[in-house]
C-alpha cells in the first residue's frame, strides 16, 4: 500500500518528511508526500505567542489524519502541543539530532560578548534565556522558515540568528554557525532535535506496528516521553519559556527541566533521575517540583502579562 505523509510545505519540513519516506521505503512501503500550509506558516505578522501557538504548525496536518486523507503526519517534535486529541497518537520519534541552540551570522568575527547586538529569534524560551545570560544583547522577532530568516539576517535586520542546530544541519547551513550554546545553560525545548510521526488511533494495529518498527528510535522515544510528560504537567504549551532535556545512559534516565520568566530574572530548574521504564512519572515529578518552587508564580505572571 502507499503511505500518505502529511507535512508542512517548508524546505525543512519537506526534508524531514523525505527522510521519513526513505525509512519507510527501506521497510518495503510505497510513499506519497502531501504538503500543506498551516496557520503558523500563513500568519507571519505576529509572534507565535500572540497567535495562540497551540497546534499552529500541526492542526491542519492532524485534521487530514482524522479525515482519513493521510496515514501519517510528520512534525518537528518540538512543535507538537503538550496534549493531542485522543483520536490521534504519537506513533514514533526518530533518532534525535544534536539538541543545542546555535548562533548564526554572516560575520565570521561575530561575538556574543559585543554590546548592542541584535539577535533574531521567534522562540519565547530563547528570548528569556538570552535576557538572562546575555543581558547586553537585544532580541528581535524572527518569524518565517529558515530561508526567510536568513534573508532577513542578510538584509541586516539582526546581527545574528538563534536557532536549533538540527534544522541548520539538515538544511546545510553549518558554515554560518558562530557559537554553539551549551545545552546545560540554554536547555532546549521539549522534543528539540527529533522528528515526531503521528497517526490516527484507529489506524490498523498491524500496520501501526510495522510503521513503528520502521521509524521509531526507542531511546529517543523514552526521552521524549519524559519531556512531554513534563510539558503536559506544566500546562503551559509551546509558547511559554519552559525547557526540558532528557538523556538516557545505561538504563538511567536523567531529566533537566525548568521554567524562566519572560524577563529572564526568575529561573527555576530541577534535575532528577529514574529508570527508563518510569519516564512518564519522571516528567511529572520534575514538573511538580518546578511548579512548587516558584513555577506557578512565573506562569501566573506570564499569563497576566499576555492578558
Amino acid at each position: 500500500m502507499t503511505i500518505r505523509l502529511a507535512t508542512r510545505a517548508s524546505r525543512l519540513a519537506l526534508w524531514q518528511t523525505e527522510h521519513v519516506a526513505h525509512l519507510l521505503q527501506k521497510a518495503g512501503f510505497e510513499t506519497e508526500i502531501v504538503p500543506m500550509q498551516t496557520t503558523g506558516d500563513a500568519v507571519q505578522d505576529r509572534s507565535l505567542a500572540k497567535i495562540g501557538s497551540k497546534g499552529v504548525f500541526t492542526e491542519e496536518l492532524e485534521n487530514s489524519l482524522l479525515r482519513g486523507e493521510t496515514h501519517l503526519a510528520v512534525h518537528s517534535a518540538k512543535d507538537v502541543q503538550s496534549s493531542i486529541p485522543r483520536e490521534l497518537e504519537l506513533l514514533a520519534f526518530l533518532e534525535r539530532e544534536q539538541v543545542n541552540d546555535v548562533v548564526l551570522s554572516f560575520d565570521e568575527n561575530f561575538s556574543l560578548d559585543k554590546h548592542g547586538i541584535v539577535l533574531g529569534t521567534s522562540s519565547t524560551r530563547r528570548k528569556a534565556q538570552l535576557r538572562r545570560f546575555y543581558p547586553h544583547a537585544e532580541t528581535a522577532e524572527a518569524r518565517g522558515n529558515l530561508q526567510t530568516r536568513l534573508r532577513k539576517l542578510e538584509e541586516g535586520q539582526f546581527d545574528a540568528l538563534v536557532l536549533a542546530y538540527a534544522g541548520v544541519h539538515r538544511m546545510g547551513y553549518e558554515h554560518l554557525v558562530r557559537h554553539t550554546l551549551p545545552a546545560t545553560q540554554f536547555v532546549p525545548a521539549t522534543g528539540q532535535g527529533s522528528i515526531a510521526v503521528e497517526c490516527a488511533a484507529e489506524l490498523d494495529n498491524e500496520l501501526k506496528a510495522r510503521l513503528k518498527t520502521a521509524l521509531d528510535h526507542p531511546a529517543t522515544h523514552t526521552c521524549l516521553l519524559a519531556e512531554r510528560a513534563f510539558l503536559h504537567t506544566m500546562e503551559g504549551g509551546c509558547s511559554i519559556p519552559s525547557f526540558a532535556l532528557a538523556t538516557l545512559h545505561n538504563g538511567t534516565l536523567r531529566l533537566h527541566g525548568g521554567l524562566i520568566s519572560l524577563s529572564g530574572e526568575e529561573y527555576v530548574e530541577e534535575i532528577q533521575t529514574a529508570q527508563a521504564a518510569d519516564a512518564y512519572s519522571l516528567g511529572v515529578s520534575v514538573a511538580d517540583a518546578v511548579l512548587a518552587r516558584g513555577g506557578r508564580e512565573i506562569l501566573a505572571s506570564i499569563r497576566e502579562h499576555r492578558g
